[in-house]
């Protein structure tokens, strides 16, 4: 079990179909993993009733239920990144909320970190299309060349970390899926401890995948040699002795 609360951000957009049985579970089993638990879901921009059925599946611990909304969608890393600033726990944690990850797995992060700082999964056989597979595989080529980030499937949608790593990686530049690449190479960079454990990954049985067509695959390339560069012009490591920001604005 953690030393201290845990903030889960789970991050919906049109996902009615599976929420209610994530967060259900989610309210069964982070009871075991930490103290005292939220559950922070980023509503982004859904036009169906992804909020409404969440708080219904959880009945008596809808209390543990914070919502974050926006008008209209924005993307993966804006809503990822609209939760960690949300969270209030000690550690924080995301899963994606389209039901091919079990939190019962979050455990396995769980049991690194009495030697880590950032926990992050890998999945052991990925249930996507052969194309995803493809390009994952380039794209963490890429980042190994770029940011020296060597480690397996940067993107994976579960991870684990102390408000230690997001209060020194703040601001978090990326505002799409590179926001996973951002966070291993700060991560690293500010000589916090990273380890993995192999999760399982599950086959999306609901709802509307996205991704994989060929002009955001395109432009994520482009965004991967942009964020590169960017980081080099604006970004250092923070020293040891100075302070975290208190909060990203």
């Amino acid at each position: 079990m953690l030393d201290g609360s845990l903030s889960l951000v789970i991050p919906a957009h049109n996902e009615s179909e599976n929420i209610g049985p994530i967060v259900r579970q989610c309210a069964e089993t982070l009871p075991r993993l930490a103290p005292g638990y939220e559950i922070v879901l980023v509503d982004d921009g859904s036009t169906d009733e992804t909020v409404a059925v969440a708080r219904k599946a959880l009945g008596t611990e809808v209390a543990r239920l914070r919502v974050v909304r926006h008008e209209r969608k924005s993307g993966y890393g804006v809503t990822v990144l609209d939760g960690l600033k949300a969270a209030t726990g000690d550690y924080i944690a995301f899963m994606d909320g389209d039901g091919q990850f079990d939190i019962e797995d979050l455990g396995r992060l769980v049991a690194l970190m009495p030697a880590a700082d950032l926990a992050t999964g890998w999945r052991q056989k990925r249930a996507d299309p052969w194309f995803r597979l493809f390009v994952a595989g380039v794209f963490n080529v890429l980042v190994r060349l770029l940011y020296g980030v060597r480690y397996r499937d940067v993107d994976c949608g579960l991870k684990l970390m102390r408000r230690v790593v997001f209060e020194n990686a703040s601001p978090l530049l990326a505002r799409s899926a590179l926001l996973n690449t951002e966070l291993y190479y700060k991560t690293a960079r500010n000589g916090f401890r990273i380890a993995q454990a192999p999760v399982p990954h599950y086959p999306r049985l609901k709802g509307v995948r996205s991704g994989g067509r060929l002009i955001p695959i395109l432009r994520a390339i482009r965004d991967l040699v942009r964020l590169r560069l960017r980081l080099a012009r604006e970004w250092r490591p923070r020293p040891a002795s100075e302070p975290a920001p208190a909060s990203q604005s």
